[in-house]
């Protein structure tokens, strides 16, 4: 049976652009929060998506006035306790995530399907919390901006059943993505290329080899990146490159090689974060 409604755990930038791109493909959507800022935050970020897309033409008024009615939201899990799926979009914290884990096992039913959005943190570990309900666990890594990009990274842990996996191939492209599968290793692929790439980018800024808006330039224009490394670890937030590099570290034996550059690093504990914070690398209106 299809997915009906689903919980979105987070209403930060990843959970609000997963409830929305679901929303828009006919799925109800609760965004679940304990700050009541950030509610109203995400509930802003749809409503202006969606006046944006009916302006351009991408969705007629009906199917926005459609979409806005089936996005909800909530403080408590309990405010979506009757979702047939739930995905915690969390702050890259393994801690914090095995807490959301053990409470969405205890609010949802246990046909419910629980994922995590995470882009590094081993999914047999998040699972491990629960170990009940391992088989129902998954990664489900959108990229952001969630409504643009297609693809899902789907990553099984050890305990994850077949018929988990195969539901969440089907929701993904329910949802309009392409879902790629990747095993269960720190980074998995995307962030275990990305990442090293950017933190490359900071050595090569450190060392003088070249400013960033050239770094970024040489990138872009000599390998077709829409985006150079250094302007993308702004976007992406530097703390949750920091984070992933630190996960990746731990995950993989310790290389040196994902320890993040101490450049990076001084950035944001100057609470320098990229595009969120106004400054990072590049300094941003804050408007």
């Amino acid at each position: 049976m299809p997915v009906q409604k689903i919980a979105v755990v987070g209403g930060g930038t990843m959970g609000s652009g997963i409830a929305l791109t679901a929303a828009t493909h006919s799925i109800k959507a609760v965004v679940i929060d304990i700050s009541e800022d950030q509610l109203s935050d995400a509930k802003t970020y749809h409503e202006k998506q969606v006046a944006r897309a009916i302006s351009k033409g991408r969705m007629t008024e009906e199917e926005g006035v459609v979409a806005l009615s089936n996005l909800s939201y909530g403080t408590s899990m309990q405010d979506a306790e009757d979702a047939d799926w739930a995905v915690e979009a969390a702050t890259e914290n393994i801690e914090v995530k095995k807490e959301i884990f053990k409470q969405m096992f205890d609010v949802f039913s246990k046909n419910t399907i629980l994922a995590t959005n995470t882009s590094s943190i081993s999914i047999t570990e998040l699972a491990s919390a629960i170990p009940e309900a391992a088989n129902r666990v998954i990664g489900m890594h959108f990229f952001n901006p969630v409504p643009v990009m297609k693809l899902v990274e789907v990553i099984r842990g050890r305990e994850t059943s077949e018929e988990t996996t195969s539901a969440t191939l089907v929701l993904s492209e329910a949802m309009g993505k392409i879902p790629v599968p990747a095993d269960d290793f720190a980074g998995f692929v995307s962030n275990r290329v990305l990442m090293p790439m950017i933190n490359e980018a900071f050595h090569a800024w450190e060392d003088g080899v070249a400013k960033p808006e050239d770094i970024d330039s040489i990138m872009k224009l000599g390998c077709a990146f829409p985006m150079g490394p250094l302007r993308l670890a702004d976007y992406i937030g530097l703390d949750v490159c920091r984070d992933i590099m630190m996960v990746m570290y731990n995950g993989l034996d310790e290389n040196p090689k994902y320890l993040p550059n101490k450049k990076l690093v001084e950035l944001v504990e100057q609470g320098n974060l990229g595009d969120k914070s106004g400054r990072g690398v590049y300094t941003y209106d804050e408007a």
